[in-house]
């Protein structure tokens, strides 16, 4: 009998290190996975392209060419992909998170966090690719009650006034990198956290001449 009993005991022992062990695994496999994730960042030799690109224009059309704004969609929305570019420098001076457009997918959701859709038609509630002039600061509905006009300056974006497409800020937007979670999508504006407007708002309204904002992927 006690031979019986001594069995029983080692059996159960050796059932409960077996399962202990193999949730330890598991553990460490998933661990290991989330590790393995690499979040993706901008390539800052496409912005520097862009942001040459940028300054010929800015140039040729008297804009300003103290500094310009570049917003790299192909990025996924949970990461920074809105940079204000200095131009005398070469390089980033500010970086921040941007919303795009729903189209079809609920708004305020981050349905297409990892690959936004486009369009110029109105109704959409797509963001619109290419070249806009920054406008006219006035009063907004949203965020801290800023917002600049944006006037597209390509065919890819020319229905932009049309549509009410506006630079604002949005409070649900967050000041720091959410990836793998997305930043909340709207109509169609891009729209940065309210701090962030605070920073870029200022050299909005000190400048001169229109500043340029370049959406691209």
């Amino acid at each position: 009998m006690k031979f019986i009993f001594g069995i029983c005991i080692f059996v159960l022992v050796g059932l409960m290190l077996f399962f202990t062990l193999g949730s330890s695994t598991t553990v460490k496999e998933v661990t290991s996975n989330k590790t393995n994730v690499t979040k993706p960042k901008a390539n800052l030799a496409t912005l520097r392209a862009k942001a040459k690109e940028a300054l010929a224009f800015c140039k040729t059309k008297k804009f300003n060419t103290d500094f310009c704004i570049l917003i790299d969609m192909s990025l996924h929305s949970g990461v920074k992909r809105f940079f204000v570019w200095d131009f005398k420098n070469d390089s980033i001076t500010n970086s921040f998170l941007v919303g795009h457009g729903c189209c079809d997918n609920p708004w305020s959701h981050d349905d297409s966090k990892e690959k936004a859709g486009f369009s110029n038609v109105d109704g959409s509630h797509c963001s619109s690719l290419g070249k806009f002039k920054l406008g006219e600061r006035a009063y907004s509905d949203w965020g801290i009650n800023i917002k600049y006009f944006m006037h597209g300056l390509d065919k890819t974006n020319n229905n932009a006034q049309a549509r009410l497409i506006v630079f604002h800020s949005w409070e649900v937007v967050s000041d720091t990198e959410v990836y793998p979670a997305g930043t909340p999508e709207g109509w169609g504006c891009p729209t940065i956290s309210n701090n962030a407007m605070k920073i870029i708002d200022p050299k909005l309204k000190a400048s001169k001449h229109p500043v340029l904002m370049w959406i691209f992927k």
